[in-house]
């Protein structure tokens, strides 16, 4: 954090609460090495299914390149609708097409945060969420997962305030794969419900669930909000398409907001996903099932690795000394992987994104076992 250093007088204050991702540094340093062993970003490495391609072309040629309605086209937002509607049967939930799932955080929080509210957050946490809560003006009250990353459902009810607004859940979780059982997310679910306040439900990698089926706390309260989104299940994550689905009063908000933001997702991406919906994408999944039981029993002898259960991360613990220490000398071998810190208040692990070919990921495993 650099909140201590006075901006220069053109630059908001709001600025300074927090630094560049963490994330993007690596994804720039490792455009300047020479052939780098990169376990560091979160992309699905498999080629875009074929139909979306074609989808996608299509729209370009046939002129569909313009803005579509701020909401999202009408043959995306239908089918969407229709299947969330089967999904939960939940007579007031409305569908908006964001630009990404990131865009649907950010609307999320420019829709429900005022000035000094409090956002529950689990550390470890994916990376844009506190700064998204400062730049808003909210607070982030952080819950504390280690060693195992479960959630405790008792310091949840401890951590809630008369200031507390919003929840964040995301599960399977970015960065330690963990998927919360289907109890927990449905006392989460139920205990949100009961104080009246809102749960923001991060669902990005639901498709990535190996070991049990995905649970979404909409099941058990339809005040759940949920943001998704076509960028890890298709490999498309340079499309920016996602959608948020929630309580009408909220999504019309966020639609109300989204023009003065993002305008609307492209609209070639829009298109493509609709055809995305209906592509099985279980291959893909089994591939990386495989990938992370591949990494998990290479590296178990030599790191404290917390079963993840979805996701494409792992989240091991270093040897001794700091995560910080431990990616600097791993990045001496050639070898790209994100400092726990980037996630949490803890500089005690780092992230490995097992979304790479075998080969890069067998490479990978030969470093850390030396690094170990």
């Amino acid at each position: 954090m650099t909140g201590s250093k006075l901006p220069h007088p053109w630059i908001a204050r709001r600025t300074t609460t927090f630094d560049g991702s963490g994330i993007r540094r690596i994804f720039d340093l490792a455009a300047t090495m020479k052939d780098p062993v990169d376990l560091s970003i979160g992309q699905p490495h498999f080629e875009v299914p074929k139909a979306i391609q074609k989808t996608a072309v299509e729209a370009i040629t046939t002129g569909r390149n313009g803005y579509s309605a701020t909401a999202g086209i009408a043959p995306l937002r239908q089918k969407l609708q229709s299947r969330i509607d089967q999904q939960l049967g939940h007579t007031d939930r409305q569908v908006l097409v964001t630009s990404g799932t990131s865009g649907g955080i950010v609307l999320a929080m420019m829709a429900l945060v005022n000035p000094g509210d409090e956002i529950i957050v689990f550390d470890p946490y994916f990376v844009i969420y506190q700064p998204l809560i400062q730049l808003v003006g909210g607070k982030c009250v952080l819950i504390d997962t280690y060693p195992d990353f479960t959630l405790n459902i008792e310091k949840v009810a401890a951590a809630i305030t008369q200031k507390t607004k919003l929840i964040l859940l995301n599960s399977p979780n970015n960065p330690t794969g963990h998927t919360v059982s289907a109890a927990q997310i449905q006392e989460l679910a139920e205990l949100a419900k009961k104080e009246n306040i809102v749960l923001l439900s991060d669902e990005i990698y639901q498709t990535f669930c190996y070991d049990s089926p995905f649970t979404s706390p909409a099941l058990f309260n339809p005040q759940t909000l949920v943001v998704d989104g076509f960028s890890k299940t298709y490999g498309i994550t340079g499309w920016r398409v996602g959608f948020a689905h929630g309580p009408a009063e909220i999504i019309e908000v966020m639609t109300r907001i989204q023009p003065y933001t993002y305008v609307c997702a492209p609209q070639p991406a829009q298109w493509a996903a609709t055809t995305a919906l209906d592509v099985d994408m279980s291959e893909a999944v089994t591939a990386y099932r495989h990938k992370r039981d591949l990494v998990v029993n290479s590296l178990a002898d030599r790191y404290s690795i917390p079963q993840p259960g979805g996701a494409f991360y792992l989240f091991p613990k270093v040897p001794k000394g700091t995560a910080s220490e431990f990616v600097a000398r791993a990045i001496e071998h050639n070898l790209l992987i994100i400092p726990g810190s980037v996630f949490s208040q803890r500089d005690t692990h780092f992230r490995i994104s097992y979304a790479v070919s075998d080969a890069i990921l067998e490479r990978g495993i030969e470093i850390l076992r030396k690094l170990a």
